[in-house]
């Protein structure tokens, strides 16, 4: 008994793999979670770190060390002899050793400005990303919905099959007493092998669609998984807020930063330098032996006129906030007829889906007597083949509009950004 037990326990993960089902949000999921450039955002983070890291180590002083040694053709001598006092020239070797120090003490906050820009840089580039990442979605659409399609089909004509397979049961009743010709059951069962060719069709087929998502996905999807139809309730009056909008937005206010960069640059900077070093010879140039020495002071630079190149590198940042308007407008367009076409498109399938049922009644009716007739030897199997086609037709029909609704609302909701 516990064998038993054990054995079940074991093979119960096989049993739920049997039953596993996926659903379009699940594949959404798998994209941004797999898709290699999904891995770029984190990646971009670690770099704006980094820079913003090395753009502050410029508020940190600067020490240099230095060091040389000469040998000049000519020094400095005195043109001139005083009385009782003797004057050498320097050596014509020298020697020199210095430590150099200089801190920024003011620059207009131009490193501060400059890391801002740095932050919105990396934000805008971490957003096309998911722009790129969000365009995914359409092409996830058509193999999901795809998919789905060939899903439906094939239960539909496994119904038809069964169907054939209690009819052949009842001619073969009939052939036995007579009443039906013996050439209808070779209709009925040549249908279904017609039937079992479709299906041979529509799993390849399948296999094809859930391989091409699983590329997509960058995930193992099994081709046996039961895919699930999407419940999407539209909503015509919610706003626009695709992730391309967020990105535009973005892109203006990386070009006001680099404007406020450009006032910056003007702004007068004013450091604070030192320097303290050894050699021969030292400060004191008529004294030929190793000294120590040092330097300590404040500089002020401030460039008053640069030919109006600041001027100018603004008005080409206002072109280039043109261009980024004329982008978002053109986009919204776009979007614009897009959504008008997707809500077109859900009430025209709206509309074709009240009559399928109504069709597919009527067929059932029909069926219904063909099948009565077909007892009696009024109609052959190949009639009542006929009208079973037709009622399976009607009903694969009623399906495909389903899943068009569901995949224009789908679509409608990607278009929206929702």
């Amino acid at each position: 008994m516990k064998k038993i037990i054990l054995l079940l326990l074991l093979a119960s993960p096989l049993f739920s793999v049997a039953q596993q089902t996926l659903t379009l949000e699940e594949c959404y999921a798998l994209a941004n979670k797999n898709y290699p450039l999904a891995k770029q955002n984190e990646l971009l983070q670690q770099k704006s770190n980094l820079d913003t890291e090395v753009l502050n180590k410029a508020k940190l002083p600067k020490i240099d060390l230095n060091a040389q040694a000469t040998y000049q053709s000519d020094v400095t001598a005195l043109p001139i002899s005083l009385p009782n006092v003797t004057v050498n020239p320097p050596n014509k070797d020298q020697y020199r050793a210095t430590l150099d120090f200089n801190q920024l003490l003011y620059n207009g906050g131009l490193i501060d400005a400059s890391a801002k820009i740095k932050e919105v840089q990396t934000k805008t580039q971490q957003q096309q990303v998911e722009v790129s990442l969000y365009q995914l979605k359409t092409r996830i659409n058509q193999l999901y919905f795809s998919t789905l399609l060939l899903q439906e089909h094939a239960n539909l004509l496994l119904s038809k099959d069964e169907q054939l397979d209690s009819k052949i049961k009842e001619v073969k009743v009939g052939v036995k007493y007579g009443a039906i010709l013996p050439a209808s059951e070779k209709v009925l069962e040549a249908e279904k092998l017609k039937i079992k060719q479709q299906l041979t069709e529509i799993r390849f087929d399948k296999k094809r669609a859930v391989e091409s998502l699983s590329t997509l996905t960058y995930s193992t999807i099994n081709e046996k998984v039961i895919f699930i139809k999407p419940t999407t309730a539209t909503d015509f009056n919610t706003e626009n807020n695709r992730p391309e909008l967020k990105l535009f937005d973005l892109q203006n206010e990386q070009i006001n930063l680099s404007k406020n960069i450009l006032s910056k640059n003007n702004l007068p900077k004013v450091n604070a330098f030192g320097q303290a070093g050894y050699g021969n010879p030292g400060l004191n140039m008529l004294d030929n032996s190793f000294q120590p020495f040092y330097v300590v002071g404040v500089k002020a630079n401030w460039n008053v006129f640069d030919w109006n190149k600041t001027k100018t590198e603004q008005h080409a940042l206002s072109i280039s906030e043109s261009i980024v308007s004329t982008e978002k407008e053109t986009f919204e367009l776009n979007t614009n007829l897009q959504i008008q076409e997707m809500a077109n498109e859900i009430k025209k399938m709206e509309e074709v889906i009240t009559t399928d049922a109504e069709i597919i009644e009527l067929r059932e009716y029909v069926v219904k007597s063909s099948d009565s007739q077909l007892k009696n030897g009024v109609i052959t199997a190949s009639e009542y083949l006929v009208e079973l086609t037709n009622l399976f037709e009607a009903k694969t029909n009623e399906k495909l509009h389903q899943i068009q609704l569901a995949l224009a609302k789908v679509n409608y909701q990607v278009v929206k950004g929702l």
